[in-house]
C-alpha cells in the first residue's frame, strides 16, 4: 500500500518537472534572439519600412503637395509609350535624363579622388601611430579631431578656401605669381577641391580602424620578420598588409557606400554660387540632384518624389552591385594568397 502511494505521488510530481524542464530549454534558446529583438524591431520601423515605402513610391505618380495619383507616367522624353502609366515609369524617366548621368560621373569621380588617397594616407598614418612615439594618446586625438568637425563647419570652411575670386589658396598662387583657378569652374578642379574635404573629414576616422587592427595583430609575427632580416617596409608589405585583409575589406565597402551617396561636401561647397551643382553640372553628384529633384523644385502637378524615389533605388542597387564585387574581388585575392602560401609551405 505504501509502494502505490509513493508512486502516485512520483507521478503527481512529474508534471511540474517537466514544465520546468521544458521552460529552462525555451529560455537557453530564446534568450538570445529576445536579446537582439529591440534592434530588429527598431530597424523594421527605421530600416525596412522606409526601404519598401520608397520602392513603393518610385512606382508611382507621387507629390507632397498632390499625394499620389497613380502609376508613374515617363513624359515626353519616353516617345510614344511615355504617357501610359507603368510601374517602371519613374525609373524610365530618369535613365533618359542627362542630368542624372552627370550625376552619375560626378559621384564616381569624386568617390574615387577621395576613396583611393583616403584609404592610402590612413594606412600610412596608422603604420606610424603604430610605432612607439611618444605622446601616442595625443596624436591619436589630433588625428580624429576632423572627423569631430560638423560637416556644414568644414564646407564652409573648405568653400572659403576654395573660393574663385578670394580663397585662401587662389591668394597664395598668386603671391607666387600663378594664375587663380576656378575650383568652381571646371569637374576636374571642383571634384579635386570637394575630394580634399572628404579627405579631412574621414581619414582619421579610418586610420582608427586601421590602427585597431594592426594592434591586434601578434607581436611575435613582425619580431620573427625583423629576426629573419626584413626591414620595416618589408615587415608592413609582406606581413601586415596581409593580416589587414579583412578590415581593408570593410573600410573599402564603408568608403564605397558612403563615397556614392556624397551630399554634405558638394551642397556646402556649392554655397554663394551660381546654377545648382554648377553651370554646367560639373559637381552635381546624385544625391544632391535626388534632393533638387524631390524637395528643391516641386512644383503642382509633377510627381517629382516619385521620380527622387526611382533616383534613390537606382543608386542604392549600384551601390550594393558594386560592393558585392569590391567583396567578391578582395575575397578572391586573399584565397589566392593563401593559396600560394600553402604551395610554397608544400615545397619546403
Amino acid at each position: 500500500m505504501s509502494f502505490t502511494k509513493t508512486k502516485v505521488s512520483t507521478s503527481s510530481n512529474a508534471g511540474p518537472g517537466k514544465v520546468r524542464n521544458w521552460l529552462g530549454r525555451f529560455e537557453w534558446k530564446a534568450s538570445p534572439y529576445l536579446y537582439v529583438a529591440p534592434f530588429f524591431l527598431l530597424f523594421s520601423v527605421v530600416g525596412l519600412f522606409p526601404l519598401f515605402y520608397t520602392a513603393y513610391i518610385a512606382m508611382r505618380q507621387y507629390n507632397t503637395l498632390t499625394g499620389d495619383s497613380g502609376l508613374a507616367v515617363c513624359g515626353a522624353t519616353c516617345g510614344s509609350s511615355g504617357s501610359v502609366g507603368s510601374w517602371f515609369g519613374n525609373f524610365s524617366w530618369v535613365l533618359h535624363q542627362p542630368a542624372f548621368w552627370d550625376a552619375l560621373r560626378n559621384s564616381f569621380s569624386i568617390f574615387l579622388l577621395s576613396s583611393v588617397p583616403q584609404i592610402i594616407i590612413a594606412l600610412w598614418l596608422a603604420w606610424v601611430l603604430n610605432a612607439n612615439l611618444k605622446a601616442k594618446t595625443f596624436w591619436r586625438m589630433g588625428v580624429l579631431l576632423p572627423y569631430i568637425v560638423a560637416p556644414s563647419a568644414a564646407g564652409i570652411i573648405f568653400s572659403q578656401i576654395f573660393s574663385d575670386k578670394m580663397g585662401a589658396l587662389n591668394v597664395l598662387l598668386q603671391q607666387f605669381g600663378m594664375n587663380p583657378i576656378m575650383w568652381h569652374g571646371t569637374p576636374f578642379w571642383s571634384h579635386i577641391a570637394i575630394a580634399t574635404i572628404v579627405n579631412f573629414r574621414w581619414t582619421g576616422y579610418n586610420t582608427l580602424i586601421f590602427l585597431a587592427a594592426m594592434q591586434a595583430i601578434p607581436h611575435e609575427l613582425t619580431e620573427a620578420a625583423v629576426v629573419d632580416g626584413a626591414g620595416k617596409v618589408r615587415t608592413f608589405f609582406s606581413v601586415t598588409l596581409p593580416l589587414l585583409k579583412p578590415t581593408l575589406i570593410f573600410v573599402i565597402i564603408t568608403s564605397t557606400i558612403g563615397g556614392l551617396q556624397i551630399f554634405d561636401e558638394p551642397q556646402m561647397f556649392h554655397s554663394g554660387t551660381s546654377g545648382y551643382g554648377g553651370a554646367n553640372r560639373q559637381y552635381l553628384t546624385v544625391s544632391t540632384y535626388l534632393w533638387n529633384l524631390g524637395f528643391n523644385n516641386v512644383t503642382i502637378g509633377q510627381p517629382n518624389l516619385g521620380r527622387a524615389a526611382a533616383v534613390a533605388w537606382i543608386l542604392f542597387l549600384i551601390i550594393v552591385a558594386i560592393a558585392i564585387l569590391n567583396f567578391c574581388l578582395t575575397q578572391r585575392l586573399a584565397t589566392s594568397g593563401e593559396a600560394k602560401s600553402k604551395k610554397k609551405k608544400g615545397r619546403a
